[in-house]
């Protein structure tokens, strides 16, 4: 465990000496199952740390190009308090990154991409989704972002979690079969009691509050009076609460693929409404998978949709009973590993195929079914510690162990495609120590400069959670709704309407004059000039 007196100093000059790694594919799946996973962790009294002198107030960029990335993304190490409230005491070394606008007689400022999570990587998603961002917006802005504490090339500390107990389905929190969560409820208490002993000081600092913090401290170090946003998923919580608390530090918020924002249900409430996204998601791989443009591939899963679900319901109740041998030894695969699958493969059309062919070859006795991309290792332990213990510290979670068996019992019933594993117990339910912030409010207090974006069927970021943060926001925001699936809009799909009004707002300022609704009809194809 690295402790908060070697933080800022020894790993901040480690990595100075070394370029920035990129990110495999198997650390992209599993981020991406990360952001599903959704709550859990707890924590004690730790020795408190020396403190370290106060750095320089200034960003040192250098190159940091990214596998795939663009190739003039720049880094920069920025020192913040491990408590804000003490900032004359330990502190952490965060990477933050920029890509300057390519057009300097365009720029209008500053726009900070928020990424998912809790966990993503800001680098990441500054190498991914940076280039589409700068040609879509023709130079009208910088790009920052930043690792959060614990994530990518940022200081953190784990929890010193056990293999068995960051397994995709253990971290998931799925029910046994039938329902029962007595392994949950002993999992989640040997996770938080494992966050109490070993997470320290630097464990109880990650939460949405400080996240905000770090980022304003960035606005200050890049000297800009105003910073625009553009959170996803996680991301626009992030946003949502930086406009509230400084709008006068905000220029333009964009927030894409949005849930309640109801202080008594971060977190929780959202890991709850991904049982109603999945049953509004999966009709639509039901419509693709009977398809009889499957048949060429063999995968085509009935002859009509409405056939599709109760074939995968069925596998699933069958893998309960009788696991399959896959290709990953000591793995087999289980009916919650196939509904694990397919809540995963929901988020995006082109995780369909893959699905499609687990199905197949689960049902096939001579076949040997390949477990997907990231799932036949353990979630690495400090990826799971940042989710988990941002979700714990943010909020107060309920604590009676029969609440939640209750709670799973009747949600299995009512969403059998997730089996009670949104409602199931989490560490958050044994977390030790109150939060630090209580959780911020978003109002209709402020500017009306929020632009909001949605996909209609949403299995992570559920419609129906986008609808609070809307009534929330009253008029300072207009609701984008786009006619599809998956999670992320913008600049995603080629959707025409939902990317032509972000792209406007953020260049013009200019919202549409009411909620708008964007049927899902790709953007055409420019035929070459000459």
């Amino acid at each position: 465990m690295t402790g908060p007196r070697t933080i800022g100093r020894d790993r901040a000059a480690a990595r100075a000496s070394r370029p920035v790694a990129g990110t495999s594919p198997a650390r992209t799946i599993r981020r991406c199952v990360l952001a599903l996973a959704l709550g859990m962790f707890s924590l004690g009294a730790a020795p408190s740390a020396p403190a370290v002198p106060r750095p320089a107030d200034r960003l040192a960029w250098t190159p940091c190009v990214q596998p795939g990335g663009p190739g003039d993304q720049q880094c920069a190490e920025m020192s913040v308090p491990v408590d804000h409230r003490e900032p004359g005491g330990a502190r952490l070394s965060l990477r933050v990154t920029r890509l300057p606008s390519d057009r300097p007689a365009a720029r209008r400022g500053v726009l900070l991409v928020a990424p998912g999570g809790p966990g993503g990587s800001g680098v990441e998603a500054l190498a991914h989704r940076g280039p589409a961002l700068r040609t879509a917006l023709h130079g009208a802005y910088d790009l920052v972002s930043l690792d959060p504490r614990g994530v990518g090339g940022s200081d953190g500390s784990g929890c010193g979690l056990r293999a068995d107990d960051r397994d995709v389905l253990a971290y998931r929190s799925w029910p046994g079969p039938g329902g029962d969560i007595r392994d949950s409820a002993a999992r989640a208490h040997r996770t938080a009691d494992a966050c109490a002993r070993n997470g320290g000081a630097v464990v109880r600092s990650y939460s949405t509050a400080n996240e905000v913090r770090d980022i304003e401290r960035l606005r200050r170090l890049l000297g800009t009076p105003r910073l625009s946003l553009y959170g996803v998923s996680y991301g626009t919580y992030v946003s949502a609460t930086y406009a509230q608390l400084h709008p006068e530090h905000t220029d333009r918020t964009v927030l894409d693929s949005t849930d309640d924002p109801d202080p008594a249900r971060v977190g929780r409430g959202w890991l709850a409404r991904t049982a109603a996204g999945a049953d509004e998601r999966f009709p639509d791989f039901a419509r693709w998978a009977a398809d009889p443009a499957r048949d060429r591939d063999g995968l085509r899963l009935a002859r009509r949709p409405d056939g599709v679900r109760p074939r995968v319901l069925a596998l699933a109740d069958r893998l309960d009973r009788a696991p399959r041998t896959t290709d990953t030894p000591h793995k087999p695969l289980t009916g919650n590993l196939l509904r694990q699958a397919v809540q995963q493969a929901l988020t995006d059309d082109a995780a369909f195929p893959d699905l499609a062919r687990l199905i197949v070859a689960a049902e096939d006795p001579n076949a040997v079914p390949a477990l997907p991309p990231g799932y036949a290792t353990p979630v690495p332990d400090r990826d799971a510690t940042v989710f988990l213990a941002t979700l714990c510290n943010d909020v107060r979670w309920p604590r009676d162990v029969r609440g939640y068996a209750r709670d799973v019992a009747a949600d299995r019933l009512r969403h059998p495609l997730t089996a009670g594993q949104p409602v199931n117990v989490t560490p958050c339910a044994f977390w030790h120590g109150a939060p630090a912030d209580r959780p911020v409010r978003i109002t209709a207090d402020g500017p009306p400069d929020v632009l909001m974006i949605q996909n209609l069927r949403d299995p992570t970021t559920p419609y129906a959670g986008a609808l609070r943060m809307r009534k929330a926001l009253g008029g300072r925001a207009r609701l984008v709704t786009v006619d599809r699936g998956g999670h992320g809009v913008y600049l995603a799909h080629g959707n025409a309407c939902g990317d032509r009004a972000v792209t406007e707002f953020l260049r013009t300022g200019h919202r549409p004059a009411a909620d708008l609704r964007c049927p899902d009809r790709p953007a055409p194809v420019e035929k070459p000039r000459g």
